[in-house]
């Protein structure tokens, strides 16, 4: 369900409106039933509402949304586009609760709508995102976000830290570690034999040393020896030059030395403004967490507070992340 005051109610309801979801896969969502039924009526949603306590008890029938219930004492005084320790309870109860079904193999996968991190925190749960909350309580200590469209998939060595420190964490043995996952993500996802790029930390890819040291003393050296375990990889290409050759076919995936180097050119490329509403009109991109025990996809993009409760949120992301649960749930026993 995500946070309850974002749009992730809302997509949800959206996108189990949709038959091809349906035809792919056998959903359930887990959330609050009183919340959804406010989105629901908000919508002049025709699907009914089945209020269950397992995934075993869903009808799995198109028209009828099966729900997980979490219950909340007053889930009708949280409010759309209002930051809340109750929303952020609530959301952060929902992952906790598909983790551990997915631990135990009742679901094969899970896709999750987005949280909000300042509602996570004031609701006591000390993570900065998603990503974090899924490698704690899978114990997982080796993992990467990977960013998926069908033309760019971009992984990060670093995500959530500042600039600062994402600097100090471009070592050799995380970058092979997150090419090794990257390599093993994109032949999941269908690649029998990636093509790879690397980017560099510096402009220019540091220019020989000029501008930097860190491509010769640690990414030079990561992706000599991810070559010698059979990775078609390539790199340092310059950060201004890598994700455009992706988008134009050079290569599969791209690795991207911090947040913001991968997640720029990756929303550009997904996300279309509509000025006249005053609202994203489409917001294309899948977010993956790779090296976890289980399936997790999401969406690529917030809870976006300003519009919430408005009904004019697209769903496409959601479907997206669905569509490649479905395919990871599908390959995961052939790499």
């Amino acid at each position: 369900m995500g946070d309850p005051a974002g749009i992730g109610p809302e997509i949800a309801v959206k996108a189990l409106s949709r038959t091809e979801v349906y035809s792919r896969c056998r959903p359930v969502l887990v959330g609050n039933s009183v919340i959804m039924q406010h989105i629901m009526d908000l919508l002049g949603s025709e699907l009914s509402l089945h209020v269950i306590a397992a995934p075993e008890e869903a009808l799995f029938r198109f028209g009828v949304l099966d729900v997980i219930e979490l219950q909340a004492d007053h889930p009708e005084r949280i409010t759309s586009g209002v930051v809340s320790a109750e929303g952020g309870d609530l959301a952060f109860r929902a992952i906790r609760k598909v983790i551990g079904l997915a631990l135990d193999g009742r679901v094969d996968a899970t896709v999750t709508c987005p949280v909000n991190k300042e509602a996570l925190h004031a609701a006591g749960h000390r993570f900065s995102g998603h990503t974090e909350i899924y490698s704690h309580f899978t114990h997982t200590e080796k993992y990467a976000m990977l960013l998926a469209d069908d033309r760019l998939k971009v992984i990060h060595v670093s995500t959530h830290v500042s600039l600062r420190k994402a600097c100090d964490l471009v070592r050799k043995q995380r970058i092979l570690e997150t090419i090794f996952l990257m390599n093993e993500g994109l032949r999941r996802l269908g690649i029998t034999n990636p093509r790879i790029g690397v980017a560099g930390l510096n402009p220019h890819s540091g220019e020989n040393g000029l501008f930097g040291t860190e491509e010769k003393k640690e990414i030079i050296p990561a992706i000599a020896e991810a070559r010698l375990s059979g990775i078609r990889v390539e790199g340092p290409v310059p950060p201004d030059s890598l994700f455009a050759l992706a988008w134009g076919g050079r290569y599969d995936g791209c690795v991207a030395m911090y947040h913001d180097q991968g997640h720029i050119p990756f929303k550009f490329s997904g996300f279309e403004w509509d000025e006249e509403r005053q609202s994203m009109k489409t917001v294309r991109g899948v977010n993956i967490t790779l090296g976890l025990p289980i399936i997790r996809t999401s969406v690529d993009h917030g809870t976006a507070f300003e519009i919430a409760g408005k009904g004019i949120a697209s769903p496409d992301a959601l479907l997206h992340a669905i569509i490649y649960a479905v395919k990871l749930s599908q390959t995961k026993e052939q790499v």
